[in-house]
C-alpha cells in the first residue's frame, strides 16, 4: 500500500511538472509587429473609436443636406460622402504598415470625392456646357490619380534603392563576386 501511494505521488508530481512546462510560456507572445497584445488591442480600440467618430460626423453632414432640395441636396450629399471616404482612408493610412500604398489610396479617395462633387455640380448645366464640365471633371480626377501614382512609385523606388545597401552590408566579398 505504501509503495503504490508513493508511486502515485511521484507520477502526480511528474505530470504536474510536465503540464506546467507546456502551459506556461517562457516569453510573452508577440505578433508580427512585435507589440504586446494589450497595446495592439488598445490601438484597435482607438481606431474603432476614431472610425465611429468619422461615421457620426458623416451622419451629421448628411443630416445638414436634408433641408436642401434638388441638385443642391445631391451636391451636399456627394460632399458628405466624399469627406467620409477621405477621412476613413486617412485613418487607414495612419495605421497602415505600407505607408506608401496607404498615402496613394488617400490621394485617390480625395480625387474621387472631388470628381463626385464636380459631377453633381455639372448636373446643373445643360447640353454642351454639361459635357464640357463632365470632361473637365474626369481630366482633373485622372490627373490627381496620376500624380498620386507617380508619387507612390517614386517613394517605392527610393525605398528599393535603400534596401539593397542595408542588405548587402553584411555580405562577404566572395558572396558579392558571384557571376
Amino acid at each position: 500500500m505504501k509503495i503504490s501511494t508513493l508511486a502515485i505521488a511521484v507520477a502526480f508530481a511528474f505530470a504536474t511538472a510536465a503540464q506546467a512546462q507546456t502551459t506556461s510560456p517562457s516569453a510573452p507572445k508577440r505578433d508580427a509587429a512585435d507589440k504586446p497584445r494589450t497595446e495592439q488591442s488598445s490601438e484597435r480600440k482607438m481606431k474603432d473609436q476614431e472610425e465611429e467618430r468619422i461615421e457620426q460626423q458623416a451622419k451629421a453632414d448628411k443630416a445638414k443636406c436634408d433641408g436642401l432640395k434638388d441638385n443642391a441636396k445631391d451636391i451636399c450629399m456627394a460632399e458628405a460622402k466624399g469627406k467620409e471616404k477621405v477621412a476613413k482612408a486617412e485613418l487607414d493610412a495612419k495605421h497602415a504598415k505600407d505607408k506608401t500604398r496607404a498615402e496613394r489610396k488617400v490621394q485617390e479617395a480625395k480625387a474621387e470625392a472631388a470628381y463626385e462633387v464636380a459631377k453633381e455640380k455639372c448636373d446643373d448645366q445643360k447640353g454642351e456646357a454639361k459635357d464640357a464640365c463632365m470632361k473637365q471633371a474626369r481630366v482633373e480626377r485622372d490627373r490627381a490619380k496620376g500624380v498620386a501614382e507617380k508619387r507612390a512609385d517614386q517613394k517605392e523606388k527610393r525605398a528599393e534603392t535603400r534596401e539593397p545597401a542595408r542588405a548587402g552590408a553584411g555580405d562577404t566579398a566572395t558572396e558579392k563576386r558571384k557571376p
